[in-house]
């Protein structure tokens, strides 16, 4: 009788504790959002000759088809950044690009032989410690309209 009694109350307990939670379920914390680019501040960001301390993008980086700076040229990068790594969205495989430059070795740096994977290291590594993360959304958000 002693444990049923027991058992009764404890059920009593949990039932209680359960409606308190008003759904019943627990609360999860929400996930972080992405803070979504501005791609005018982006292309702001794109177009300065020094960017936080290191060469500035379009200090490396052409618009025009074809033409190598010290980076490939970022002419219709949107319009094939999601073909460019099987499993990865453009937008993944640009913030990816700024963020981790030697993950992915593009092709196009070399002028005369484009076939070529650009050299690993030649773009800055420290780009996670110079960029803020919006900076990095903005940058993409601008990239992602080079169609």
């Amino acid at each position: 009788m002693r444990k049923a009694s027991l058992l009764v109350v404890l059920l009593a307990l949990t039932l209680m504790l359960a409606a308190c939670g008003g759904s019943g379920q627990e609360a999860t914390p929400a996930a972080p959002q992405a803070t979504a680019g501005d791609a005018a501040r982006g292309q702001a960001l794109f177009n300065k000759t020094v960017l936080n301390g290191n060469a500035g993008c379009v200090t490396c980086h052409s618009l025009t088809p074809g033409k190598a700076l010290i980076g490939p040229s970022l002419a219709g990068l949107a319009r094939r950044a999601g073909d460019m790594v099987p499993g990865q969205s453009a937008e993944q495989y640009i913030h990816l690009s700024i963020m981790d430059a030697n993950a992915f070795l593009a092709k196009g740096c070399n002028a005369s032989r484009p076939e070529m994977p650009c050299v690993a290291n030649i773009m800055p590594q420290d780009w996670p410690r110079k960029l803020s993360e919006q900076e990095v959304n903005d940058l993409v958000a601008y990239l992602l309209t080079l169609k």
